[in-house]
């Protein structure tokens, strides 16, 4: 998991190279967007723990799969 430090420290999963830019993915799912990679650093361990438990609290809500 990397975060993305030019959006408010948005959580998400590595998807690929997009030309200059990297392909990041919310943890729960959802539209992927492009970022720099000077704006991007590992995820911290809590960071990580934090959006797992967001992904999960919305599957128990039936919101994601």
């Amino acid at each position: 998991m990397l975060v993305d430090t030019s959006r408010g420290d948005r959580v998400g999963e590595f998807r690929g190279v997009a030309g200059p830019y990297w392909s990041l993915r919310p943890v729960g799912g959802g539209r992927e967007w492009e970022v720099e990679p000077r704006f991007v650093r590992p995820a911290l361990l809590m960071e990580q723990l934090r959006a797992r438990i967001a992904r999960l609290n919305a599957r128990s809500r039936g919101e994601v799969l």
